[in-house]
C-alpha cells in the first residue's frame, strides 16, 4: 500500500519525518480562491497541515487522534477543558508546504523536504477523511496546491504546533 510506505524518491533517504500541523482555535474562519470562497467554519479549528517526503499514514491517524481529542475549548469556568466535538467546533484543513521551509542557509526558504503532490495528496485525503471520521462531522478544505487566502478570527489567540518527531 503506497499510503503506508514512505516516499523515496530522486531526493534520497532521508531521517526526517515530521508531519507538522499548525492547529488555531477560531471563532470563525475561511478559505478563498481568487474571490471564490471555498470552505468556511464558525467555532473550531484552522489546521494548516505540512507532509513531508518520508510521511505515512501513521503520521496522519496519530496527528488526527491528537487533534480530535485535544482540550483546548474553555469550559463553564473558562478553563481549557473542552475538545472540539464537546464544542460541537469544525475543521477547516489547508495544506500548507511551507511548514517545512529550511532557513538555514541564504535569505530564501528551501522546500526540499516537503512531499511532492504525488504523495502529499494521498495523505492529505487520508487526513481530511480521517478527520471527518474521528469528529463526525463534515471537513471544510482549501484546494490541495491552490493559492489560496485564509482569513481567521483566531480566539485566545490559541495556536498549537504538533509535529509526528518530536510528539509535542
Amino acid at each position: 500500500d503506497k499510503l503506508r510506505k514512505p516516499l523515496q524518491g530522486s531526493i534520497g533517504k532521508s531521517n526526517f519525518k515530521i508531519m507538522r500541523v499548525v492547529a488555531q482555535r477560531v471563532k470563525e474562519a475561511y478559505v478563498r480562491i481568487a474571490s471564490e470562497e471555498v470552505g468556511r467554519i464558525g467555532v473550531g479549528m484552522l489546521v494548516l497541515l505540512g507532509i513531508e517526503n518520508e510521511d505515512t499514514s501513521e503520521d496522519v491517524l496519530y496527528l488526527v487522534q491528537k487533534l480530535v481529542n485535544m482540550r483546548i475549548f474553555p469550559d463553564h469556568e473558562g478553563k481549557m477543558n473542552r475538545s472540539i466535538g464537546e464544542v460541537d467546533g469544525r475543521f477547516l484543513v489547508v495544506s500548507q508546504f511551507t511548514l517545512h521551509a529550511s532557513t538555514k542557509k541564504g535569505n530564501r526558504p528551501s522546500f526540499i523536504r516537503a512531499a511532492r503532490p504525488d504523495h502529499a495528496l494521498p495523505l492529505y485525503a487520508l487526513f481530511v477523511a480521517e478527520l471527518e471520521k474521528g469528529s463526525q462531522s463534515t471537513v471544510a478544505c482549501g484546494v490541495f496546491g491552490a493559492d489560496m487566502a485564509v482569513g481567521l478570527v483566531n480566539d485566545g489567540p490559541v495556536t498549537i504546533t504538533m509535529d509526528t518527531k518530536n510528539k509535542e
